[in-house]
């Protein structure tokens, strides 16, 4: 029984087994999603009375389904500007007083 040394030897682990020699492997992309089926598409959502699709990293309505909305939002996007500027102007209001306070 040594004092300082190290008794502790783990059993080496066995060779790995080669690679699959399956001709998946070998062929490029294309032909493996012609192959395996995997062309998906673009990933579409259907809510009720709307359908929307993911392009370039976005969410954009199928044509025709928000044709009446396309008003609403061009409105409200409007209505949201003028509130922001609105903020930014009471900001910059409560800054001065603030300065004059102090």
């Amino acid at each position: 029984m040594p004092l300082f040394g190290n008794t502790f030897r783990p059993k080496k682990t066995p060779p790995r087994k080669c690679a699959s020699l399956s001709s998946l492997y070998f062929t490029d992309r294309s032909n493996r999603e012609i192959e395996l089926g995997l062309e998906y598409g673009t990933p579409t959502v259907n809510l009720p009375g709307h359908s929307l699709k993911f392009e370039n990293g976005q969410w954009v309505a199928e044509s025709g389904s928000f044709a009446g909305d396309n008003r609403e939002m061009q409105r409200l996007r409007k209505r949201n500007q003028q509130l922001q500027e609105e903020n930014n102007l009471l900001r910059l209001k409560v800054e001065i007083l603030l300065d004059m306070v102090s």
